[in-house]
């Protein structure tokens, strides 16, 4: 496996994708698409849950693969990344045209959008260029009929000589059709047949010239044609990536040089500079698209989407789109802290109650003291503080968080921010980003893929640990409650809480803006780049979907993921809890070698030590605060925030205590997820060390200023 490294220092490593079939006989089939036309909807109800995913060779970009039968063949469908071209501008497209080139597909599947057709075409012309066996899926009829657009399915599969399916994939209208003709173009010996496009007189003589050569030397592994369009265009990556496939570099053939000199001469003499040829070839699919849609697309009434342009015009607008922001914001934490207090305290009590049940029955089993302290007290009681702390609000905020997905509603955050981002010489697409570390952090930095600069990847990655995950919310809301919210309750309370919490996090986002400006201006200078953001329609989210599907993709995932670092966190937590060291144990020793420095900071040795055992799992930093100040061996439950306010109070906490612990727990190191997921997205040690270094020197700068503000003027 070859390594290669880009301008930014990321490696990425170079193999072929492993198609998973089940027989040797299977069908491979491609899927292809523009975002937002329900692509990954067909494809999760053709492949129902035989499905898998992982990372495409050499990029950062996910795939996801799976497995369905028809007519008992079975048929491996390979979901490639939503783009818009196959002229490769992206990791998205390079990924998606290399796949449909030389990935081994039998057939490649356009999934498009009868509500935009035409933009739609563009990518349906372009692979089938390539790909003599394609399908095309219309998708979305039921919102089409709604907006009362018709598509004339069989006059489109005429003009096209390939077969056109119309689908409501939600509903699973057409599906059966679908795998009728998917089944049949992948059987199908792939057939010469005239030009897809017609271009410009001079492209098609540079053409006629070139075509028949390459179809003599190269024969037809690739479309003569389409290797002669791409052959004229010189993009190198495509032609290394064809010359791998072949065995030999068609460019390099003595013959086919030879011509494309000649060719590039006559070009030349007539006025044409290899820009103005790109743009021919460019404008020859968009008119061919035109073309097409205007012969079969039908729009009844011309005003179809007036309603999602009135909306449009209410959220991306520079005085209503920031409050509204803000608001839907408020809402989520208002939502996620009133709804995961009830089960959080009875996941709490009986999983605490589970633990003393199994302490019970261990010490029948005549287990010794240590062992039921590591197991129980150590292991199990962290993992019960981390289940009973994280997923009650997982399971309320992941639902939201994907119903404003389905709703349409990311992208237009992403616009409103883009701006701002963009200011700060970083892409708008970090905003979407931005929102995912939410969530968690770790799915934060996965979800940088979408950036398609490798230099704007590495701010976005760098500084998604500036938005508090959802491992550091209740340490938020819980300082919040106590020390700047009664802690009697109620509506008032609440809603005060949520405010002050949106608060930190805007803050957290103005330091996002302030370290990506930095970043971009020194370690990471470049201009930034452009990006095409597709506002899609509103659609009506499907409320059952969502919930399971965040709750198997999302929450259970984060949640075992935290829980596999948080088991062997409390073994060490535990040791250094009991092992004694003199006249103090262990964690009595490192806190008070901490403290000195940690007053500087507004804080404790305690605290700044449970941010640094924390490092597995933030959601373990209040419990070992609790342990040490209790000077207990083993962690305790405390839900009760007036007793754990008292404990805090007697141990020295102030209000510029709770100022800076929070500002801490917002900005310091991520958590070990985290780091090991930039390490694996980067493939660098170096961009991992200064994913760590950015938000911690942030962190204590700005609680070094709050402690020592508070001193001079308190």
């Amino acid at each position: 496996m070859g390594l290669s490294k880009d301008s930014t220092g990321i490696k990425a490593a170079s193999t072929e994708l492993v198609i998973k079939k089940v027989n040797e006989t299977d069908h491979v089939i491609a899927l292809a698409g523009n975002p937002n036309v329900g692509k990954s909807t067909v494809f999760n109800e053709l492949t129902g849950l035989h499905q898998h995913t992982g990372n495409w060779p050499g990029k950062t970009v996910t795939n996801a693969q799976g497995y369905c039968t028809y007519r008992n063949r079975g048929y491996v469908l390979v979901d490639l990344p939503g783009c818009y071209s196959l002229m490769a501008h992206s990791a998205e497209e390079e990924v998606a045209r290399d796949f449909i080139c030389f990935g081994g597909a039998d057939a490649a599947v356009v999934v498009c959008d009868a509500t935009c057709l035409e933009r739609n075409l563009n990518l349906v012309l372009q692979t089938m260029e390539i790909t003599r066996n394609t399908v095309v899926c219309v998708n979305l009829l039921d919102e089409a009929k709604k907006k009362r657009i018709k598509v004339d399915l069989e006059k489109l599969s005429q003009l096209l000589g390939v077969p056109v399916v119309g689908t409501a994939a939600r509903s699973r209208k057409g599906l059966d059709k679908l795998l009728q003709a998917m089944s049949s173009a992948a059987g199908k010996e792939s057939l010469p047949r005239s030009p897809v496009v017609t271009y410009s007189e001079k492209t098609e003589q540079a053409l006629g010239r070139l075509t028949p050569l390459v179809n003599k030397i190269c024969g037809d592994a690739v479309d003569p044609r389409w290797l002669s369009l791409k052959l004229l265009e010189r993009e190198e990556n495509l032609l290394v990536s064809i010359g791998k496939y072949l065995g030999f570099s068609p460019q390099e053939n003595p013959e086919i040089s030879e011509a494309l000199c000649q060719v590039w001469e006559e070009l030349a003499k007539a006025g044409w500079t290899p820009e103005e040829l790109k743009d021919d070839l460019v404008s020859g699919v968009v008119q061919q698209a035109e073309r097409l849609a205007r012969a079969v697309v039908t729009v009844e009434h011309e005003g179809y989407n007036a309603r999602d342009k009135r909306i449009d015009r209410i959220l991306t607008s520079k005085l209503t789109g920031f409050p509204i922001m803000f608001l839907v914001l408020l809402v989520i934490f208002w939502l996620t802290i009133t709804g995961a207090n009830y089960p959080s305290e009875l996941l709490s009590g009986g999983l605490f109650w589970l633990g003393d049940r199994f302490r019970e029955l261990l010490l029948l089993c005549s287990a010794p003291e240590w062992l039921v302290g590591v197991v129980v007290d150590g292991v199990y009681r962290t993992l019960a503080w981390v289940v009973s702390v994280m997923l009650p609000p997982m399971a309320i905020f992941f639902p939201l968080f994907t119903l404003l997905e389905d709703l349409g509603y990311l992208p237009r955050v992403a616009f409103n921010l883009d701006k701002c981002f963009q200011k700060c010489g970083a892409c708008g697409k970090q905003a979407l980003t931005t929102c995912m570390g939410f969530g968690c952090n770790a799915a934060g930095v996965i979800g940088c893929r979408i950036i398609d600069s490798p230099r704007e990847r590495l701010i976005a990655m760098i500084t998604n640990s500036f938005v508090p995950c959802n491992g550091r919310f209740p340490t938020l809301i819980a300082i919040i409650t106590m020390f700047f919210v009664s802690t009697a309750g109620g509506f008032g309370a609440s809603v005060l809480s949520s405010m002050l919490l949106v608060a930190v996090i805007v803050f957290g986002v103005l330091m996002t803006f302030a370290v990506s400006k930095l970043l971009s201006k020194t370690i990471l200078k470049g201009i930034p780049s452009s990006f095409t953001l597709e506002l899609p329609p509103y659609r009506t989210p499907q409320v059952g979907k969502v919930i399971v599907r965040s709750i198997f993709d999302r929450t259970l995932f984060v949640l075992g993921r935290a829980a596999s670092v948080a088991a062997p966190a409390g073994l060490i937590i535990w040791i250094m809890a009991n092992v004694q060291l003199g006249d103090a144990t262990l964690l009595a020793h490192c806190s008070g070698f901490l403290d000195p420095f940690a007053k500087l900071l507004g804080l404790d040795g305690v605290i700044l030590l449970a941010f640094i055992l924390g490092l597995p799992a933030n959601e373990i930093v209040v419990p070992i605060i609790i342990m040490a100040y209790m000077a207990q061996g083993s962690l305790v439950e405390m839900t009760d925030l007036n007793a754990l306010k008292t404990l805090l109070v007697e141990n020295g906490w102030t209000w510029v205590t709770a100022i800076c612990t929070m500002l801490f727990s917002l900005m310091h190191w991520p958590c070990s997820t985290t780091c090991m997921t930039i390490k694996k997205e980067t493939q660098s040690l170096k961009w991992t060390v200064v994913a760590f270094l950015a938000p911690t020197l942030a962190g204590l700068v700005v609680c070094f200023l709050v402690a020592s503000l508070s001193k001079l003027f308190l």
